[in-house]
């Protein structure tokens, strides 16, 4: 594949579903013109409450179609294919550059430094793994982190439920345990959460900062295309999407969390 590969090839990007997008939407805003290929397993969706041999089949799976589609790097925008697959990927497609994400957890420790406590969300796999749990470790003695998974929520986003009452329930019933905790910041630790970051904020009446790594992916993205010498020189970027589903509503699904306020 390495003497094939263009400048002018796309960038993809993939996720078990639509939470992807939330990253999508950052390496837009920092690399306009490229051209991107999208892939929501929305068929296997969600991935968090599978078990790692599934997960790693159905990411390797995904990803096969994106190589098919010719792509110059791989975004895996999904934090629990990251933990479980991103080591297979980067051995398997060695000849790009494979970027995963993480729960941001060291800028949350960072500027926090102990002034409360870091509750984490995310899906019940990623907080088992052993990515997360070597990550939390790491920022543990500094700060007190408290882990919060998260059944349903991501099920509830990929319907395009983003706001209101159900969303609000499930934050209800996730943080209960910890009420009497100060909490002061919150880490997104699955891509679907990004699109409900002004319920959390409602929910915590605006006392919390909220982090997300999308950015830091996003960024990283970029460093290592530009140290390739594999930036587009097209003028206008475009977006391909693909669903495992090909359906219809998963479409307009994407272009209304991709266009999101």
């Amino acid at each position: 594949m390495a003497d094939t590969i263009s400048r002018k090839d796309a960038i993809g990007v993939f996720d078990s579903g639509m939470g992807g997008i939330s990253v999508l939407r950052e390496l837009i805003k920092i690399m306009p013109d490229e051209k991107y290929i999208y892939y929501g397993d929305n068929a296997n969706a969600p991935y968090g409450t599978k078990s790692k041999e599934t997960i790693l089949k159905l990411t390797l799976n995904a990803v096969k179609e994106l190589e098919e589609r010719k792509i110059k790097a791989l975004v895996v925008a999904c934090n629990t294919a990251t933990s479980v697959a991103v080591k297979t990927l980067r051995e398997k497609y060695s000849d790009i550059p494979v970027i995963g994400i993480e729960p941001a957890v060291k800028p949350a420790a960072y500027e926090n430094m102990g002034a409360g406590a870091i509750a984490v969300m995310a899906t019940p796999a990623t907080l088992k793994l052993e990515k997360f749990l070597n990550l939390s470790a790491i920022y543990k003695k500094d700060n007190k982190i408290i882990s919060i998974p998260c059944p349903g929520l991501a099920e509830l986003i990929e319907q395009g439920i983003t706001r209101g009452e159900q969303v609000n329930n499930l934050l209800k019933q996730f943080f209960k345990p910890y009420i009497h905790e100060n909490i002061r910041s919150v880490v997104l630790g699955c891509t679907h959460y990004p699109f409900i970051k002004n319920e959390i904020n409602i929910f915590f009446a605006g006392k919390v900062k909220i982090y997300d790594g999308a950015n830091g992916t996003a960024r990283q993205t970029k460093r290592l295309l530009e140290q390739a010498g594999m930036l587009t020189d097209n003028k206008k970027g475009s977006i391909e999407f693909i669903s495992s589903n090909k359906n219809k509503k998963e479409q307009e699904l994407f272009d209304f969390l991709l266009n999101m306020e």
